[in-house]
């Protein structure tokens, strides 16, 4: 993959050659990383510690060293040895400025993948189709779709993979009511439609008649059996209920403003010609261990509280695959058909040890290669403010489409409120951009490792670190520019930096790539929410410091204007990354 150079990567390319120059072993890394106080500088360099104590050699005898052969005049105005060997440096306006010209161009603009370049598998959202997409389903959904646009972003082949669930018992028990729904006498192709309308009470009323009726319940097995032995008749009902099924999905998927459609997805039905097949070949290496009547898979890197070995059951007693065994098929399609080099499952937190035993399974048969990376990305819960997973006041699932409802509602009345002046259509529209943004950035803001407690009054407020504050900020700027009767998009002028709140504005600005890198390679959408919020303070400091419609001259003017127009090309492109959108006036 090409990789756009951050001011960082610049840095600790060409420190690390100066450490190898003054004596430091061969690959000894700079270890450059922001100054953790304002009076040290920009950026500092730790490596020269690490090295000299491997060395037994004089930690800042070593920096000074260093330092000396490090070719960065180009970059940094000032550059000192602090404490036993921290390299403190200080980048130079001109650097600055010339970065600042080049902003559209190495940081807004997309990076192009490399012709050849293997692809990285995402696989998120995953609902279950028997069923309408639930709050359940939120996290996994966004900060996915968050992680696909960053790697696009950043010059990586992405391929979205919705690994759907669409098979199983509770298909028989869905297909069996239909099917009474439609021979009812009684009934009629209508009332069949309005119960499918809503999949919620369709699933409800079909799981009563199942845990009700013996005769029901053997009826729905029975559909299963022929389901999975390829009837033709039942495969053409369950494509019907895929169907309206997916439709109820992708109208969430279109609210929520994420990039998936029928085209990314390979549900687990796809993978179920392949199970068999994954069986003879854990078997043929050998890995494959009867216990108790099941096939199962030991590792001795799995072991439970008894220190016995805990299995990895991949096919049932009676003949039945397991999701394993459908994760295993996934991981061979994924590295052998698509190619990819790198697997980033967003399942929830609750599946660790799952994922564990899969992908050391899938290592030990070969299904992956040791270099390819498979990767789970967990997350944890949503929580009501009681501390609770996040519920309706009668206890039951929240669906999603309600979740927005409310959401927007919300932030209409707020909108409402603080600007009654405009039509009520423009109203919608920015209640809708708000309202649907900070049910995501609520989520995305926090480390996904976390549980976190859904909160409307904080999500939608206008203070501190959310997507409404963030959206102010762009709002403020094409404010500005409408006031200046300038067109924001294209405007340039040369930048100069005279103030100390326009350097720490385009210090934050110049950041982004560097924590758009970390963000790909951890999976951390966090990081970057918590990095819009340090340039939307930072340029709400440079409005209140810095005049820019009443500067002393033009070039003051519209220097500060062009710092400006970077702001809000920064904001509107971190808050796309995130699938969050912005409006021009609030």
């Amino acid at each position: 993959m090409a990789t756009r150079e951050s001011l960082k990567d610049r840095l600790e390319t060409r420190l690390s050659a100066a450490l190898l120059a003054a004596g430091a072993p061969w690959g000894t890394p700079a270890i450059v990383a922001p100054a953790t106080r304002a009076g040290f500088g920009d950026y500092q360099a730790n490596g020269a510690m690490g090295a000299a104590k491997r060395m037994q050699r004089n930690p800042r005898e070593l920096a000074e060293a260093a330092l000396e052969a490090a070719d960065i005049g180009d970059l940094v105005s000032h550059a000192e040895i602090a404490g036993p060997g921290f390299i403190n440096l200080t980048l130079s306006d001109a650097c600055l400025t010339a970065e600042l010209e080049a902003f559209a161009a190495n940081v807004i603009a997309r990076q192009a993948p490399e012709a050849n370049a293997a692809p990285v598998v995402i696989d998120y959202s995953s609902p279950n189709l028997a069923k309408e997409m639930h709050v359940g389903h939120l996290r996994s959904t966004i900060i996915g779709d968050a992680m696909a646009r960053v790697l696009e972003h950043t010059g990586q082949k992405v391929l979205r993979q919705n690994h759907v669930g669409d098979w199983g018992t509770q298909f028989g028990m869905l297909l069996t009511f239909m099917d009474e729904l439609a021979n009812d006498p009684d009934a009629n192709r209508a009332t069949l439609a309005h119960e499918l309308a809503d999949i919620e009470t369709f699933y409800r009323h079909a799981k009563e008649r199942f845990d009700a009726d013996a005769a029901f319940a053997q009826r729905a097995r029975d559909t299963v059996v022929r389901l999975q032995a390829g009837d033709a008749d039942c495969l053409a009902r369950w494509q019907q209920f895929i169907n309206i099924s997916m439709r109820h999905c992708e109208a969430v998927y279109e609210r929520l403003g994420v990039g998936l459609d029928r085209s990314h997805v390979h549900a687990e039905s796809a993978y179920n010609d392949d199970l068999a097949v994954v069986v003879r070949d854990l078997d043929a290496a050998g890995l494959l261990v009867e216990s108790e009547g099941a096939r199962c898979v030991f590792l001795d890197e799995f072991k439970g509280k008894d220190n016995k070995p805990l299995p990895l059951i991949i096919q049932k007693r009676d003949g039945g695959y397991l999701y394993a065994t459908t994760d295993l098929a996934a991981i061979r399609y994924r590295c052998g058909q698509l190619g990819a080099d790198r697997l980033l499952y967003f399942v929830d937190n609750r599946q660790t040890l799952h994922f564990r035993q899969v992908f050391a399974v899938a290592r030990a048969a070969g299904f992956a290669a040791a270099e390819v990376g498979l990767e789970h990305m967990p997350f944890g819960t949503m929580l009501g403010e009681d501390g609770r997973p996040f519920r309706t006041r009668a206890g039951g699932v929240i669906r999603l489409t309600d979740l927005l409802d409310e959401a927007e509602e919300r932030a209409f009345a707020l909108v409402s409120e603080k600007n009654p002046d405009l039509d009520e259509t423009e109203r919608r529209e920015i209640a809708r951009v708000v309202g649907i943004g900070a049910v995501k950035y609520a989520d995305l803001s926090k480390h996904r490792n976390s549980d976190y407690v859904f909160a409307w009054d904080s999500m939608l407020s206008f203070d501190g670190n959310t997507a409404p504050y963030l959206q102010y900020a762009y709002s403020r700027v094409q404010s500005l520019f409408r006031r200046a009767e300038v067109d924001p998009v294209g405007f340039d002028a040369p930048i100069s930096l005279t103030e100390n709140a326009e350097r720490a504005l385009a210090m934050q600005l110049l950041r982004l790539p560097e924590t758009l890198a970390t963000v790909a390679k951890d999976g951390l959408p966090h990081l970057l929410c918590g990095h819009l919020f340090d340039i939307a303070v930072a340029f709400m400091a440079f409005y209140e410091q810095c005049p820019v419609l009443s500067a002393a001259d033009a070039a003051s003017r519209d220097s500060r204007l062009a710092l400006a127009q970077r702001t809000s090309a920064a904001l509107r492109t971190g808050l796309g990354l995130l699938g969050i959108g912005t409006v021009e006036r609030m």
